[in-house]
């Protein structure tokens, strides 16, 4: 099944492209908008229930059904770029984007502003992967680390500016749009990224081509719907009996699809996820560092439940009380291509443990009530959480054929969603539910350093994982 590529040689021993850091640019531009995206409307929110009259049901839809899509698809996305052109993708993804943003920014009623949303997810899905593949595809073997260094520290760029962003654009009105605007402000980013994606981002693709799994696209997207959904929505919802029906559909659906995709390569078709390509057992396990890597999500909830029902402190006291990792994670990344020299595929590895090192300390500080302390071990956690992502990213993306690159990050990008959901229902309702069985802000201080544990020992669980996931020379 092997096909021939018209990629860039540039991982492969040719010449490089000599446009290839004007073309980072772009696509860390690509990069940036979804998950700044998400951060800016989870502070917008209270705004926008106010003025559009919606119900908090109808409000958390605007939050959900956008990560509910995007995980979904991020598969389906990464597979487009593979086959039919990750610059054309990416610039379609981008003008999807635009017109969903210009949809929500516009929305007079909150059915239209949750279908913007729902538009945003899937165009970001399209969009997202191609970033990461075509990093991939057109930087050499010594400027891979640092081009995913830049890659890692723009997640870091998106969860501050995003929080701090939302906040200052609903506050200042701007021309009277107030949570609009928080929308609105991707159209003059997308306005100038596209012209500059389509004059320096150079295409790559699998030369031959194929048709799109479709059966298995849609398999794919029923069963990470009945999977993502519930767990989005059950926390939230009190888990109502639908939730629990329709997270019973997703073992079934995802072995219907593995064995559909497993058919399509036996007949010499062309699977969405080709079993093949997950055969190595590295892959199996980096993708598995990727999803524990990610149980730190449910951190920021409970962080921030801990601070104002833990400490008493306002909501901006605990938005500025997280800077500290925040900076962690900016300044991560930017160390990674350092770090990597030393140790190599072993990186992540280190990288985990400084965040499992941070976790126990807060964890520590938080059962002795010793809140004053907190700022050095948050950092170090940022730190860690910077450093690791882009190498976790590497170790998956260097163990497959350049041809399936977009699938897998596609796969990578997929895997740390689904981990979000996943870690946030399971260690988010651990922590609520012991935090509720007390009175009283000593409850929630008793159930954070238990819902710390569990998180360090994801992180641990991944650690040793990216330690066994060698990536291929």
């Amino acid at each position: 099944m092997k096909a021939s590529t018209n990629l860039s040689t540039a991982g492969h021993g040719g010449s490089a492209d000599a446009r290839r850091w004007l073309a980072l640019c772009v696509l860390l531009a690509g990069t940036l908008l979804p998950p700044l995206d998400f951060f800016i409307v989870n502070v917008a929110l209270p705004a926008i229930q106010a003025d559009l009259q919606a119900t908090p049901s109808l409000a958390q839809l605007v939050v959900s059904v956008y990560a509910a899509a995007y995980a979904v698809t991020l598969i389906l996305g990464g597979r487009l770029g593979d086959l039919y052109g990750r610059k054309r993708m990416f610039i379609a993804g981008m003008l999807g984007f635009g017109a969903a943003s210009a949809l929500c920014g516009c929305a007079p009623s909150p059915g239209v502003l949750v279908a913007g949303r729902l538009l945003q997810g899937i165009s970001a899905a399209v969009m997202a992967p191609q970033s990461l593949a075509s990093i991939h595809a057109i930087f050499p073997a010594g400027e891979k680390a640092r081009a995913l260094g830049m890659y890692g520290a723009t997640f870091g760029a998106a969860s501050v500016a995003g929080q701090l962003l939302g906040g200052v654009l609903v506050s200042a009105d701007l021309f009277g749009l107030g949570w609009r605007a928080a929308f609105l402000i991707n159209l003059p980013v997308i306005a100038l990224a596209i012209p500059a994606a389509i004059a320096w981002v150079r295409d790559s693709r699998a030369e031959q081509a194929a048709r799109l799994d479709v059966v298995g696209a849609l398999l794919l997207a029923a069963g990470l719907l009945a999977l993502v959904v519930p767990l989005i929505e059950g926390r939230e919802r009190g888990w109502p009996a639908w939730c629990v029906g329709v997270l019973a559909l997703a073992p079934p659906l995802l072995l219907a699809f593995w064995r559909c995709e497993q058919r399509q390569e036996r007949g010499g078709g062309a699977p969405l996820v080709p079993p093949s390509a997950l055969a190595s057992t590295g892959l199996r396990r980096s993708l598995a560092a990727s999803f524990f890597f990610y149980t730190l999500a449910p951190f920021f909830l409970v962080f921030a439940v801990y601070e104002q029902a833990g400490l008493g402190h306002d909501a901006l006291s605990a938005g500025l009380a997280v800077l500290p990792l925040g900076i962690g994670f900016l300044l991560g990344p930017f160390s990674s291509a350092a770090v990597t020299r030393r140790l190599g595929a072993d990186t992540a590895a280190f990288a985990l443990g400084l965040e499992v090192v941070g976790v126990l300390a807060v964890a520590g500080l938080a059962w002795v009530d010793a809140p004053g302390w907190l700022p050095a071990p948050l950092f170090l956690i940022g730190l860690g959480q910077g450093m690791a992502l882009p190498a976790l990213v590497r170790l998956n993306v260097d163990q497959v054929d350049a041809r399936w690159a977009g699938l897998a990050a596609g796969l990578v990008n997929a895997t740390l969603q689904i981990s979000a959901a996943v870690s946030t229902a399971i260690i988010g309702g651990l922590f609520f539910a012991l935090s509720s069985r007390g009175t009283g802000p000593g409850a929630v201080k008793a159930a954070f350093p238990v819902a710390l544990l569990a998180i360090g020992a994801g992180l641990g669980l991944a650690a040793v994982l990216s330690r066994k996931a060698r990536a291929r020379p």
